[in-house]
């Protein structure tokens, strides 16, 4: 796989580039990761890429012109277009997955107050990561990045990706490693005792109260099974049951 980031501010990049999971995942050269700067195509005297927008307002808006070159430039044929845009779609698990289907992602970064609207008839789709406003769409692409980079195969094991948070529609289970004991916090016996089933019956059920107590909008598009439909009145019951007796 292929990711192009179009920035003006490419330093950014550097640290993500070159720490953990993404490094080796260049240093393998399973994934390939480009960041083009597009203030180097503008063709303003003073190497502005943006001007103040027309009909008056606040900020500054990123021209058509330098952006839309520098894309023209790095893009191919299988190119599919991302723009960072808080009013975009927002990203989660399944948009990362689908993204998967792509050999080659160009995904643009804004900053100032926004883009010039015509760029939006340049790209495939429209992307944010959240109902926030940044700075700018750099740590936004880097999320993206990060998010599909850890799905390539051979990047990381599948079997750490299996279980986590969204992967199945649930939160992830509580993890414990060593020591067994501390502050007199203990690690659940069930956990200790080798029984595979049981181990599974008691994350499944952790995973199931989590998303209950923490992400009910997730159980509202699940397809229970017989088992998870029980587990999931008992865990009402014991919910109910503690809020009674604090009361």
């Amino acid at each position: 796989m292929k990711i192009t980031i179009l920035t003006i501010f490419p330093e950014m990049f550097d640290g993500f580039l070159n720490t953990s999971i993404i490094k080796k995942a260049r240093l393998k050269n399973i994934v390939e990761i480009n960041v083009a700067d597009f203030r180097q195509y503008t063709l303003d005297k003073h190497n502005r890429v943006d001007e103040y927008p027309f009909g008056g307002g606040q900020g500054m808006v990123l021209m058509c012109q330098p952006l839309l070159d520098c894309l023209n430039d790095v893009r191919s044929e299988k190119s599919h277009v991302i723009l960072m845009n808080p009013s975009g779609k927002t990203f989660d698990q399944p948009k990362a997955h689908q993204l998967l289907d792509y050999e080659d992602i160009v995904i643009i970064c804004g900053h100032y107050e926004g883009y010039d609207a015509r760029i939006s008839d340049y790209v495939d789709e429209e992307i944010s990561i959240g109902d926030y406003i940044l700075t700018g769409g750099e740590l936004g692409a880097m999320v993206v990045t990060d998010a599909i980079t850890r799905l390539v195969d051979g990047v990381i094991s599948a079997d750490s990706t299996r279980d986590e948070t969204f992967e199945n529609g649930l939160l992830e289970y509580p993890q414990y490693t060593k020591p067994v004991e501390y502050d007199g916090k203990k690690v659940p016996d069930v956990l200790l005792s080798g029984h595979h089933e049981n181990i599974r019956k008691y994350r499944l059920y952790e995973s199931l109260k989590k998303t209950y107590l923490y992400r009910r909008d997730l159980l509202e598009k699940r397809d229970f099974t017989d088992e998870e439909r029980k587990m999931l009145e008992k865990i009402k019951e014991e919910i109910n049951d503690k809020e009674e007796d604090n009361s």
